[in-house]
């Protein structure tokens, strides 16, 4: 039902805020449903994937989709076999976006099967209804809710005990995004390496060991050269950036709050200004991250400032990847975007096989 009341933000063709507080999200994209690999389907059988969906938290909605190379669940040899595991956070600006989207579905179904490797694609909950920290409270959320499997991995009788867990490495975790779900990476993984790392303890025997930020979404009141210029092949413009962030952020912040500008004051990125400014909330370690910079981008210039300072803390490698735009890996199916996303599944295989 439309509402009578004015529009008050609109992104065309994605989402549409009313004055009385009513929000449309047009199906841009469609939703699938996870579906177990079909051997009658070509495509599927030569993937040899799987997927299924699992509850994470049924009063706020949050769940997940699994997947998991099928060849670990048939062959004998296989069936002892550890893999690591992606804990992945989907796009759309906080504000539209779903892990059931066919994109997503698509992209993760083949970069599972590439790198060999677990998947859970976590579906977390929406602005402006859930402004943030919303979605980043859902990712530690799915997080302790792993932790849960990690422990009863051996329990098969209990009535929380997935299968898929036997096959996880739970020592070998990396959190994974792109563009907001990038956001929400980077913050879940500077909440598990501030304070002493008293967070990620209580995860135990959860062990991360990188994250991988594609197109992290970043913004910040100073415009960068790459948001003045808003390269045409960029998916996302300027103008739909400053939409997301006015319906995402809370009421009264601006651009330059530490979850939109990791650059920014008060951001733990930011060295004290003293010896005498104690932050409490102060990076004590940070593990190794990978960084994908599309070339076409609005974010590039902020993607790359944000490598710049963090190889000041920690072991950071990044790959600008040139010609295509933003979401180039799900939205396009163009030529090069085909290449540039096989290049991309390349790099985050070669990443999480030496960490």
């Amino acid at each position: 039902m439309i509402s009578n009341s004015d529009v008050i933000e609109e992104i065309e063709g994605l989402i549409r805020v009313y004055e009385d507080g009513k929000v449309e999200r047009p199906e841009i994209v469609p939703c699938v449903a996870a579906s177990m690999a079909d051997p009658d389907d070509d495509e599927q059988f030569e993937e040899g994937m799987t997927s299924w969906d699992v509850f994470i938290d049924k009063s706020t909605n949050v769940w997940a989709r699994f997947y998991v190379p099928k060849t670990i669940t048939t062959s004998q040899s296989a069936q002892k076999l550890k893999i690591p595991l992606l804990v992945y956070f989907h796009g759309g600006g906080f504000c539209v976006g779903s892990a059931a989207w066919s994109c997503y579905h698509e992209f993760l179904f083949k970069l599972s099967a590439k790198i060999s490797c677990l998947i859970m694609s976590v579906n977390y909950r929406l602005a402006p209804e859930n402004p943030l920290p919303a979605a980043y409270e859902d990712g530690f959320k799915a997080l302790t809710w792993l932790k849960r499997q990690a422990i009863m991995k051996n329990d098969n009788v209990s009535k929380y005990y997935c299968p898929w867990s036997k096959h996880c490495d739970f020592s070998r975790i990396f959190l994974v995004g792109d563009s907001a779900g990038g956001n929400i990476a980077h913050n879940l993984a500077t909440r598990l390496t501030s304070n002493s790392g008293l967070d990620a303890k209580r995860l135990k025997p959860l062990t991360f060991k990188g994250t991988v930020l594609v197109q992290p979404f970043f913004g910040g009141e100073p415009r960068t050269d790459s948001e003045k210029s808003s390269p045409r092949r960029s998916a996302l413009s300027l103008a739909a950036s400053d939409t997301y962030w006015r319906l995402a952020l809370p009421a009264g912040a601006n651009r330059d709050h530490p979850w939109c500008n990791p650059l920014a004051k008060g951001s733990v990125l930011i060295e004290p200004e003293s010896n005498n400014n104690i932050s409490t909330n102060k990076l004590t370690r940070v593990w190794p991250i990978m960084v994908c910079v599309s070339e076409m981008d609005i974010l590039r210039d902020r993607n790359l400032e944000f490598c710049g300072a963090l190889e000041k803390k920690t072991k950071v490698e990044y790959m600008v990847y040139g010609g295509v735009g933003h979401a180039f890996q799900i939205l396009s199916k163009s030529q090069l975007s085909q290449i540039r996303t096989h290049e991309m599944m390349a790099h985050i295989k070669d990443f999480i096989t030496r960490y």
